[in-house]
């Protein structure tokens, strides 16, 4: 199908799929002679409306001059873009390079004409909307900077889908056709208008998946147990609201029901419609599932079957080949090796997961890839076991395992504005697009907390991702950034959920601690000031405390401006039994009530009968009086039951209290742990609502800059800059830099100290001796010659010849704190500027912090301060506080030098010795290099396979 073209090659890399308005897919792609009978098909379901605003005039159909000129192109001057589904064409788009006079032409000519044509079964899909964001993706890539269109003022449709785009345009009207005009280079506007149709897209596709009417689980054995009998098991005893049908193509003819749920051996045996298929047959039968399944229009898949890109490089090629399958059809695919996915809406009711346990409904979102972190993290968020006491539930569950092609992405455009889920809780073994996900991240946590546990940063075998040279705990730092509350395990997951389910933010870090424990009450006294949050004195209420002394405590705590939250210790009383247990908890939750802006949180120890009292204080939602439903005794992860202590239904919670329950833990630290997490989150949201700016500098040459840069890459593809070009560059932005004179030899020495003026210092730059100046490379204060020529002696004579060393000579800066910036270009992360103190004991501690380029004048402050060892740029044990104004201001200049001009691909500033009036950059090295594809700037497309 993929001939080649006239002029140029088959340009394969302009291949995509893409998510639509509705959350179906479509594979958009170049048009070549091979499509002739496509075209022509299409061409014939179009309505007569439809083909009189394309041609203006009546056109019931194409003569072969049309269609050959519709699928003959050069892929240059004139291109043409078809969507695709099943291999068929839904739409069209078309350019046509023209001149000044509107005639066709060719470069330099950067205008094109540009048409449309939809089939009027999928308009109202955004197929229009794709179509351009991808056709003026190839203009660009042509060299092609404006598009123009033609439309009828009846064709209302077509105007909208170029008067939304975002792109600055020109409008007009002669001889009754409008006439639009409009650049192609993205503008703040349209890439906000992509970003909305993305998330409404993407989040569309999910939710088909979470809240079908019908579905269908594929692979149900005749006998009972396996997997694909104990998922409708599941669904069934769950109470799902829609269809739901049994579907093995073993089945004998005779066999019409399964455990009382319509049986088929074929999917295309169904009436009606049917939305979500759950798959769970060997991996070989899958492609047959597939196809019968996009024949009879299913919408998406669950793919439980193994035996794909975690098997091995022939498992990797059936998952690609998966994918491409299904997407072919317009359908998405949660897995493969997925563990299912769960919606406890009233209105659905679906259990599509090999789940032990039911979930409670609540208003946590989950996401998990691995399917044996879901059953841990359902078990602890459904039962009062496994440390935190309670019980929690969720609005919607999605275990993705290899995901392959719905991801955490995915799910978190559509948890974004789901009314269902208050708080976002995600298992992370990999991220696929860390700069998306960062940009996911941050709007989502404006909006509603977002908790992730993030993997050692090593893919499992069945993840596609993304090559990135940031080390873990940077990527890690810029999530933090980015708003997410990043905790380091499972517990810490649930135990920081539990808090954000239903407790307000704080709005500082002042704590209240109050109990009948005094030790206890110092034990989360400690622990608080370990987190960095900020105590008062312990208030022991002694262990002949009452609940009525409880109660007065809290409310006062409460009710003090002096603290933002408080917690509550409590060991049991002698001979004291449940009844005083619920008494004490009736007494905090109701003194809660009174003041219900702090968060309570409770530190318990051998308190069964308060956890149990306390149980509804940590659910999200009330649950029925009857309990969930029992799991059946042939259920495949039944035997995982003898691992856990038995468990009692937990009581409803009381009415009228569901919004303000109160979590319990069993160990200070973890509440503490938890508290301070929220702590920042809530400080992080404050800042977000008041954002900072990017400065604009008056000094700054940005067009200087980037014929600098436009020349010096002529030298090669990947350069590192000599000193003076270093010092050049830098210069445009501001930044000034020391100059390093070299010395090959003594007397070279003279010379360069007599140009520089005394005094001077005296460095050793061979890579071994570099910046250590622990090692004795480096000799400071030299105010004469006769200095000079010592130190030369000295240091030849200790570490070697002039040759090994490299010495130069360098001017001396004001005393301060030495410290380094770097900033570089990631290709799956973006450009990111980090800052530390220079060093071997930073170096070895980590201390480093990080944002992603653009940095705003917060985000600057906020890098100088945030680092572990920045006491000592503030005046730590006496010092005098060195310029940090100064420092910032750098910070930002390198900043904007690599926002401006992406072929400045890596940036390093060592030293930068800050005094307390001013800086000196004593040392740096720029390197040039033709820019990574920035995809977040293109079309939008699904990942590629």
């Amino acid at each position: 199908m993929q001939s080649a073209s006239d002029r140029h090659e088959y340009p394969a890399h302009w291949e995509a799929d893409v998510v639509l308005r509705d959350g179906g897919t479509a594979r958009i792609r170049p048009i070549t002679v091979d499509d002739a009978d496509r075209l022509v098909s299409f061409y014939e379901q179009v309505s007569d409306e439809s083909k009189y605003y394309r041609f203006f005039a009546p056109y019931p159909r194409l003569s072969a001059k049309d269609v050959h000129r519709f699928t003959h192109h050069d892929f240059v001057d004139r291109v043409g873009l078809a969507a695709t589904i099943g291999g068929e064409f839904i739409a069209t788009v078309r350019y046509d390079r023209i001149g000044a006079d509107g005639m066709p032409a060719s470069a330099p000519a950067d205008e094109a004409e540009v048409a449309f044509l939809v089939q009027d079964a999928h308009q109202g899909r955004g197929v229009a909307s794709a179509l351009l964001e991808h056709i003026g993706a190839v203009a660009r890539e042509r060299g092609i900077r404006r598009f123009a269109a033609e439309v009828l003022p009846a064709n209302v449709k077509m105007i909208k889908v170029f008067t939304d785009a975002g792109y600055t345009q020109k409008r007009s009207f002669e001889d009754g056709v409008v006439r639009l005009e409009f650049d192609l280079e993205p503008t703040d506007r349209s890439l906000a208008v992509q970003y909305a149709r993305e998330q409404r897209a993407e989040s569309r596709s999910v939710q088909r998946l979470l809240t079908p009417g019908s579905v269908a689980v594929v692979g149900v054995g005749r006998a009972p147990g396996g997997v694909g009998r104990s998922v409708l098991g599941n669904i069934r005893d769950y109470g799902f609201n829609g269809r739901l049908h049994a579907v093995n193509k073993a089945f004998p003819e005779e066999t019409k029901e399964v455990d009382g749920i319509p049986a088929h051996r074929s999917v295309r045996d169904i009436d009606g419609p049917v939305d979500l298929a759950v798959v769970a047959v060997p991996a070989e039968q899958v492609p047959e599932v597939v196809a019968e399944c996009g024949a009879h229009g299913v919408q998406g898949l669950v793919v439980l079957s193994a035996g794909y890109a975690e098997s091995g490089p022939e498992g990797r090629e059936r998952q690609r080949e998966l994918v491409r399958h299904a997407r072919a059809y317009g359908m998405r695919i949660i897995g493969p090796n997925a563990f299912g996915v769960i919606n406890t809406s009233p209105d659905v009711r679906l259990n599509a997961s090999l789940a032990p346990e039911t979930p409670r409904p609540g208003r946590i979102g989950l996401f998990a890839q691995s399917g044996a972190i879901g059953i841990a993290l359902l078990s602890r968020l459904h039962r009062r076991g496994g440390g935190v006491t309670g019980v929690t539930g969720v609005s919607t569950f999605v275990s993705s395992g290899n995901r392959a092609d719905v991801s955490g992405n995915d799910v978190l455009q559509y948890w974004y504005d789901d009314p269902d889920t208050d708080v976002v809780l995600m298992y992370l073994e990999s991220i696929g697009n860390p700069r998306k996900f960062t940009r996911l991240a941050r709007r989502t946590a404006a909006a509603k907390p977002l908790v992730v546990v993030q993997g050692s940063g090593t893919a499992p075998q069945g993840h596609a991702v993304r090559a990135t040279r940031l080390p873990h705990a940077t990527v890690s730092a810029l999530l933090r950034q980015a708003g997410v509350i990043r905790v380091d395990t499972i517990t810490e997951l649930v135990d920081t959920g539990l808090l954000l389910a239903r407790q307000p933010l704080p709005t500082g870090p002042r704590v209240a601690i109050l109990g009948n424990s005094e030790s206890l009450g110092l034990l989360t006294y400690d622990a608080c000031v370990a987190e960095g949050l900020r105590p008062s004195t312990p208030l022991d209420l002694t262990t002949a405390a009452a609940p009525e002394d409880f109660h007065a405590a809290l409310a006062r705590a409460l009710a003090d401006d002096a603290y933002d939250a408080v917690i509550v210790t409590a060991i049991p009383a002698v001979g004291e039994g449940s009844a005083g247990d619920a008494a004490l908890a009736e007494a905090l939750r109701s003194a809660a009530e009174q003041v219900p802006g702090k968060p309570v949180l409770v530190v318990h120890v051998e308190l069964g009968g308060l956890a149990e009292a306390l149980s509804a204080a940590t659910s999200t939602a009330p649950q029925a009086a009857a309990g969930p439903p029992r799991i059946r005794a042939d259920h495949p992860f039944r035997a995982l039951d003898r691992l856990r202590s038995p468990q009692a239904p937990a009581e409803p919670a009381a009415p009228g209290n569901s919004d303000r329950l109160i979590p319990a833990y069993p160990a200070a630290e973890r509440a503490v742990r938890a508290l301070a997490d929220v702590v920042q989150y809530a400080q992080w949201r404050r800042e977000a609502a008041q954002p900072g700016r990017v400065p604009e500098y008056e000094d700054i040459d940005e067009k200087g800059a980037a014929s600098l840069i436009d020349g010096l890459l002529t030298r090669g593809q990947g350069l590192t800059l000599g000193t003076e070009e270093t010092c050049e560059l830098l210069a445009k932005y501001g930044i000034r830099a020391h100059r390093a004179l070299p010395a090959a030899t003594a007397d070279a020495a003279v010379r360069a100290a007599a140009t520089l003026g005394y005094p001077v210092a005296l460095k050793a730059t061979a890579p071994h001796l570099r910046h250590r100046a622990d090692l004795g490379g480096v000799r400071l204060d030299l105010a004469d010659e006769e200095q000079l020529r010592r130190a030369y002696t000295e240091l030849t004579e200790l570490f070697g010849t002039p040759d090994e060393l490299r010495p130069v000579v360098q001017g001396m800066a004001p005393r301060g704190v030495d410290t380094v910036i770097r900033a570089v270009i990631d290709p799956a992360a973006g450009a990111v500027l980090s800052f530390g103190l220079a060093g071997a004991a930073s170096q070895l501690l980590g201390d480093t912090s990080h944002r992603l380029i653009p940095v705003t004048d917060r985000e600057a402050t906020s890098l100088v301060r945030s680092i572990r060892t920045a006491p000592l740029l503030f005046g730590w044990r006496g010092s005098t506080p060195v310029d940090t104004p100064a420092l910032e201001e750098l910070l930002l200049r390198v900043s904007r030098l690599v926002d401006d001009h992406p072929e400045v691909v890596a940036v390093t500033l060592e030293p930068v010795v800050v005094a307390p009036r001013g800086l000196s950059v004593l040392g740096a090295s720029v390197r040039l290099a033709p820019p990574p594809a920035r995809d977040d700037l293109g079309p939008r497309t699904l990942p590629a396979y």
